[in-house]
């Protein structure tokens, strides 16, 4: 059964490298249509990775739904996606309007490789720092402040600010 009056914590990565500004507040915006958004990180700019494209921007968000994940997935953020001119193509590389990956849903966490990127580590860490990494022994706070050292990263205040 998809939907139950049971509140489940879906953690969403947003990410964006075609005008990120209005594309990252706007899927906020979307997402609040659907379900209560408890908090937003900041946007984090980052390079494109796997491909010469513009630079991303990417946030967290702390999601709240009755949805199960595979549902949550498939009816609120694909079609929401699809709203904001997603165009999903060969190249998984590929700039994109909007991306909004299920990273941890219930303390359950989705897709291995989400935790080793600092574009999902990093503005995770500002929503729940002191939580364990899945695939190691370090919080998400540890984890995020040795990425950012390693990595090009910059927060952006200003992405967010007027939404």
């Amino acid at each position: 059964m998809p939907e139950t009056n049971e509140q489940h914590e879906a953690f969403l990565n947003l990410g964006s490298n075609i005008r990120p500004e209005h594309y990252l507040p706007e899927a906020v915006r979307l997402l609040r249509q659907h379900g209560e958004v408890i908090a937003v990180s900041s946007a984090w700019q980052s390079h494109a990775v796997g491909s010469d494209g513009p630079d991303f921007l990417n946030a967290c968000v702390l999601f709240c739904t009755s949805l199960d994940a595979q549902t949550l997935i498939w009816k609120i953020l694909r079609p929401i996606e699809a709203q904001l001119g997603r165009v999903r193509t060969a190249d998984r590389n590929a700039p994109r309007t909007i991306d909004i990956d299920l990273v941890l849903f219930d303390d359950e966490p989705f897709d291995q490789d989400f935790w080793s990127a600092p574009f999902v580590v990093v503005p995770l860490a500002e929503l729940i720092p002191h939580y364990p990494h899945p695939y190691g022994y370090e919080n998400l706070a540890t984890i995020a402040a040795r990425a950012r050292r390693k990595t090009w990263i910059v927060n952006r205040p200003d992405v967010f600010s007027a939404a």
